[in-house]
């Protein structure tokens, strides 16, 4: 007996692409987003604000997911007064959610396409971080009584954000292993950074010193580096959140009268500081471990000198 047109056995029936997508649809999309990221600080990141649209999504029944209803979500984020780098990151998760729906056949590829030709969010100026003076990160380094083990975990966690540049995610997952010796040079060896980049990181010698009183204060034979330590004292077998680096940061500098400076901002001065002492910007990049050289020039905040101009004094003006 002949079949008639339908589905023959065996064969899965093709999904027909949504220009709404429910609940499921959009958890799917979000999962198949996180998975595909490779560094966790860009995981929650993401998480954060695919959940933040799909909340203002979900809000109103039976929006369509086009370029539309994402510029409206824009226009929604740009009333709330949220930054524009904020708002291109948030506008970034969702063209990723967008792809990845219409790869999974959920949604139509037409629509994903205007959905990744939506606008960013106009950055006017040059936003500005906190960068410490040297002057500034020695009296940061002098709040901690170093007599303490406490104060010596806290001093030395300063030291490798001052005097190495280490992202805060970094500076909470780095164990003993990467502690190496190069080249007759302490550094943190084939460290895993943001976008699952490997760098080596130098490390200066009063920043070796500084981890050594530390690690040979809490007896550390392997593990995380830097772990949590109770009231009563006692060292944890493991590491810390990120978050508790904030905490250190944030006591450490109202001591010292210098408010609103995070732990970023101790990478960003790490890169200033090494570009005034006459450190070549090909070799921050290395340090800091950015793709893109523009990133480090931003990170340095430079700004063109007109006196004392970097043409001046080349090496072929006349006698």
């Amino acid at each position: 007996m002949q079949r008639g047109a339908g589905t023959s056995p065996g064969r899965k029936r093709k999904r027909n692409p949504k220009t709404v997508l429910r609940l499921p649809d959009l958890e799917q999309s979000r999962s198949a987003v996180l998975n595909s990221l490779t560094s966790p600080s860009s995981q929650r990141a993401y998480d954060h604000a695919i959940r933040d649209f799909i909340d203002w999504y979900c809000s109103e029944p039976r929006l369509a997911f086009n370029r539309t209803v994402v510029t409206r979500y824009r226009i929604n984020l740009e009333q709330e007064r949220y930054a524009a780098s904020t708002i291109n990151l948030r506008l970034a998760a969702v063209r990723r959610l967008a792809y990845e729906a219409a790869d999974a056949g959920l949604l139509s590829p037409d629509l994903a396409a205007g959905i990744r030709r939506v606008k960013e969010a106009k950055k006017h100026g040059v936003r500005l971080g906190n960068w410490l003076t040297s002057e500034q990160g020695k009296r940061l380094l002098a709040v901690f009584d170093r007599g303490t083990v406490r104060g010596k975990r806290d001093y030395a966690m300063i030291a490798v954000l001052l005097g190495c540049g280490l992202r805060r995610a970094e500076l909470a997952t780095v164990t003993l292993d990467h502690l190496q010796q190069r080249e007759e040079h302490w550094v943190f060896a084939d460290m895993v950074g943001k976008g699952g980049h490997v760098r080596t990181i130098p490390i200066p010698a009063w920043v070796a010193s500084g981890m050594q009183s530390w690690i040979t204060a809490a007896n550390l034979r392997s593990g995380t580096i830097f772990r949590a330590i109770n009231k009563a004292g006692r060292i944890a077998v493991n590491g810390f959140s990120p978050k508790v680096i904030w905490g250190v940061v944030k006591d450490a500098c109202s001591k010292c009268a210098m408010p609103g400076v995070a732990p970023h901002d101790l990478r960003r001065t790490c890169a200033r500081l090494c570009h005034e002492a006459g450190g070549e910007l090909e070799q921050i990049q290395f340090l800091l471990g950015h793709v893109s050289v523009e990133t480090t020039e931003r990170y340095l905040g430079c700004k063109q000198r007109f006196r004392n101009a970097v043409n001046d004094r080349i090496g072929i003006e006349p006698d």
